[in-house]
């Protein structure tokens, strides 16, 4: 059976990512609905994490931000909400860059974002209709990593963490100033998911545990 390997080797899991280079997202749509309103903005934000001392740093010169070019552009009551003007989105950057640039950006990078099959799902269904291919990027929701590292805390909206820990916004469901509050978020959750992890693949694995933790807060077996 060995000319099935290089099937298996396309095909297959992607390797574990060794690397140390994270990166915290954050979209503005012009919507909730994630199969039908548009992607209006990326912002994006690099970490760097050092498994031997357990640290976890924010590299602020290693970012990234656009928005995609639209030709109509979204309501009012919309654009009130995060702040991307008519005028911003029309003169926009062509969503194929756009997106182009966002995937050289990430590289091989894993993900994270708050809610992030939210996110997720808007990246990549604007990147396959865009580019032909979704991201084949790892990602984990900074939520779940909240959730089984404060099992205490009763939250579940990011203004809610914030409040918990104290962390201020100057300018909510702004792109860019909400992937800060969420890098701070992770840094405050960060002493408990060292304590736990060894590596990205164990994040996941922590990540995961929130479907348990939840079951069991709603009462399940």
């Amino acid at each position: 059976m060995r000319w099935l390997e290089p099937i298996r080797r396309a095909f297959g899991p992607a390797p574990a990512y060794t690397g140390n280079r994270w990166v915290m997202l954050d979209v503005e749509t012009s919507g909730l609905d994630m199969r039908r309103d548009r992607l209006l903005a990326i912002a994006a934000i690099a970490l760097r994490v050092d498994w031997q001392r357990r640290t976890l740093s924010v590299a602020l010169g290693d970012s990234f931000e656009v928005v995609l070019q639209q030709d109509e552009a979204s309501s009012k009551d919309n654009i009130l909400l995060h702040g991307i003007g008519a005028q911003m989105q029309r003169n926009g950057m062509p969503a194929a860059q756009a997106l182009q640039a966002f995937e050289n950006y990430v590289q091989d990078s894993p993900l994270l974002a708050f809610h992030a099959a939210f996110d997720r799902t808007m990246i990549n269904r604007h990147a396959r209709q865009h580019l032909g291919h979704g991201l084949p990027n790892p990602w984990v929701d900074v939520d779940h990593l909240c959730a089984v590292t404060h099992e205490q805390v009763r939250a579940r909206a990011l203004d809610d963490w914030m409040a918990h820990f104290g962390i201020r916004c100057a300018v909510r469901h702004q792109a860019a100033a909400d992937t800060l509050v969420e890098c701070d978020l992770l840094q405050r959750t960060w002493p408990r998911v060292a304590a736990q992890c060894s590596s990205w693949a164990d994040v996941q694995r922590l990540a995961a545990q929130h479907r348990w933790l939840a079951r069991h807060r709603d009462g399940g077996g």
